[in-house]
C-alpha cells in the first residue's frame, strides 16, 4: 500500500511539473522578440544554476557517486544541453505544432528503449497501450489546430525540423533515464537533477553572448525570462526529479504528454487559438492516457 501511495505521489509531482512546462509557450508569446534559442539556453541554464544552489548540501554528498558513473553523467548532461537547442530549433523550422508533437510524443518511446536495452526492464502492455493512445491524441490535437495564420514551411525545413524534434525527444529521454539511473544507485533526486543541469549550464549560458541581447530589453521580456527560468525549469524539474524517485523514466516521460494538452488549453483561453472537433477528441485521448498511467498497475520486472 505504501509503495502504491509513493508511486501516486510521484505521478502527481510529474503532472504538476508538466502543467508548469505547458505554460511556456503562452508566456513566451508575450515576448516574440526574444530569440528562441536564447530563451531555451537561459531558462535551462539558470534553472540548472538554481538547482545546484538549492541542492548544494546533498550534491556535495552525492557527487562522488555520480562521478563514478561518468558515462551516465556525460550522457545526461549532454542531453540536457542539447534538448532546448534541438526543441526550439525544431519549432522554428517546422512550426510550433509539428516541433512540439515530434519532440514530446517521441520521448516516451526513446525512454522505454533506454530502459529495455540498457537497464533490461520489460515494457508493460499497459505502457504500450497508453503510449499508443497518447501519441494518437497528440497527433489529433495538432491536426485539429487552426493553422491558417501560421507561415508555411518548405519541405526541407519541415524535414530538418522533424529530425531535430526527434533529437529533442531522444535527449529528453536521455536525461530522464540518466537521472533515474543515479537515483536508483542511491543519489538523492535533487542531487541527480542539479548535477545534470549544472553541468549543462556550463555549456548553455555562454551561448547567450551570441543570442541573448533581448532577454532584458524591456520589463515584459525580463519577467518572461525570469518566469521561464524559475517556474517551469527550476521548480518544474525539482518536481520531475522528485517523481523519478518513485516511477521509471518511461512512465514519467509518458505522463508529460500532458504538457501539450495544457499548452493547448492555455492557447485557447488566453491567446485565442481555435480547434476543430478532432483537436478536442485528441485532448480526450491524452487525458485517457494519463488516467491509464495513474491507475494501479503491476510494477515493472527487471
Amino acid at each position: 500500500m505504501e509503495k502504491n501511495q509513493d508511486s501516486f505521489q510521484g505521478v502527481i509531482a510529474i503532472i504538476i511539473a508538466s502543467f508548469l512546462w505547458g505554460t511556456t509557450g503562452t508566456v513566451a508569446s508575450f515576448s516574440p522578440d526574444i530569440n528562441s534559442l536564447a530563451i531555451g539556453a537561459f531558462s535551462m541554464g539558470i534553472g540548472g544554476v538554481l538547482l545546484v544552489i538549492t541542492a548544494r548540501t546533498k550534491l556535495l554528498i552525492d557527487y562522488k557517486v555520480m562521478l563514478n558513473q561518468p558515462k551516465t553523467l556525460i550522457l545526461g548532461a549532454a542531453s540536457v544541453a542539447i534538448y532546448p537547442l534541438a526543441f526550439y530549433s525544431s519549432m522554428h523550422l517546422s512550426g510550433v505544432a509539428v516541433g512540439t508533437v515530434i519532440s514530446i510524443a517521441s520521448a516516451p518511446f526513446f525512454a522505454a528503449i533506454f530502459e529495455h536495452l540498457i537497464s533490461k526492464k520489460k515494457i508493460s502492455l499497459q505502457w504500450i497501450l497508453s503510449f499508443i493512445i497518447g501519441a494518437i491524441g497528440i497527433v489529433m490535437l495538432t491536426i485539429g489546430r487552426d493553422q491558417s495564420s501560421i507561415t508555411s514551411y518548405s519541405i526541407n525545413q519541415q524535414s530538418l525540423g522533424i529530425v531535430l524534434g526527434g533529437i529533442a525527444g531522444l535527449t529528453y529521454a536521455g536525461y530522464s533515464w540518466a537521472a533515474r539511473q543515479f537515483i536508483e544507485s542511491g543519489v538523492n533526486s535533487k542531487s541527480s537533477m542539479s548535477g545534470l543541469f549544472g553541468c549543462a549550464a556550463i555549456l548553455l549560458l555562454p551561448s547567450l553572448y551570441f543570442t541573448g541581447e533581448n532577454l532584458f530589453s524591456s520589463g515584459t521580456n525580463t519577467l518572461v525570462s525570469l518566469y521561464m527560468a524559475i517556474i517551469p525549469m527550476f521548480l518544474g524539474y525539482l518536481l520531475f526529479g522528485f517523481g523519478l524517485n518513485y516511477i521509471d523514466a518511461s512512465k514519467a516521460t509518458l505522463i508529460t504528454l500532458i504538457e501539450p494538452l495544457v499548452a493547448t488549453l492555455l492557447a485557447v483561453l488566453i491567446i485565442g487559438e481555435r480547434f476543430k472537433f478532432i483537436g478536442w477528441l485528441g485532448i480526450a485521448l491524452v487525458s485517457l492516457c494519463l488516467l491509464m498511467q495513474t491507475s494501479k498497475a503491476k510494477p515493472n520486472v527487471k
